[in-house]
């Protein structure tokens, strides 16, 4: 059986927190939220949270590549196993651009 992916885009407030957990539920897949996933990062304070933290407490964007490393680390977790939702994610064009380019991340 082939993995959903299924990627919710668009302006903060349109909707797409709403109609994750919808999606999640009918389809048994992982919601992965960019933000969520970050702060769960800096909560655990893994090797990427702290690079996430240092960044944040700096004022500065959390880089592509830092986001994108957390993806791939989610998406190979058990409860991904029947696919995800990507919410909030590509936010960037290089994040798009690498997330199209990724062999774990191939959409």
């Amino acid at each position: 059986m082939r993995q959903k992916r299924i990627i919710l885009v668009g302006p903060p407030g349109c909707g797409k927190g709403t109609q994750s957990p919808i999606l999640k539920e009918e389809h048994c897949l992982c919601h992965l939220a960019t933000g969520d996933m970050l702060r769960a990062a800096v909560a655990a304070k893994t090797s990427l949270g702290l690079t996430a933290k240092e960044a944040i407490q700096k004022g500065e964007l959390v880089s592509d590549d830092l986001v994108i490393a957390i993806i791939e680390e989610a998406i190979k977790r058990p409860s991904c196993e029947k696919g995800f939702i990507l919410d909030g994610f590509s936010r960037t064009v290089t994040q798009a651009e690498k997330e199209r380019a990724s062999e774990s991340i191939e959409l």
